[in-house]
């Protein structure tokens, strides 16, 4: 960084918060099931894979029925953590670890996984281009996740 302006390693630290800000903001709505609210973290053109629960939504409508139909179907209460970020300009990769409590058909569920993100930073406001959920388990809290 020794190489890098102190203007450009300010706006860095502000870019890698606003960005860090995305995933906490999009567990809060979750909770909250703010629908409109989590598809306005997204890029009009963004898209969320869910790893095969269900078919990949692209686009402000099709965002706003598949988080209408998965909060309705699953009563999701995420923790994201360890957060890694990688910037590009005013594109940025990024992977992020999450621990779920839901409610699925009247029992508790449990799952892990991460988020594999692409960051789009549009008139200055940082968005999901796209998130892919990537399942390590989702099972009843019952059975646990050991075999």
């Amino acid at each position: 960084m020794a190489d890098k302006s102190l203007e450009t390693q300010v706006q860095e630290m502000l870019d890698r918060e606003a960005i860090r800000d995305l995933p906490q903001r999009y567990c809060h709505y979750v909770w909250q099931q703010d629908v409109p609210a989590v598809v306005s973290l997204f890029t009009p053109d963004g898209e969320f894979d869910a790893g095969g629960a269900q078919p990949t939504a692209k686009g402000t409508e099709a965002l706003l029925a598949a988080y209408e139909q998965g909060l309705a179907a699953l009563d999701p209460r995420p923790f994201i953590h360890n957060h890694v970020i990688d910037l590009e300009g005013d594109r940025a990769t990024g992977t992020c670890y999450l621990e779920l409590r839901a409610t699925q058909d009247g029992q508790s569920v449990i799952a892990a996984g991460h988020y594999d993100d692409v960051y789009a930073k549009i008139d200055g406001v940082w968005k999901f281009r796209s998130r892919k959920f990537n399942a390590y388990y989702f099972v009843p809290l019952k059975d646990g996740w050991a075999k």
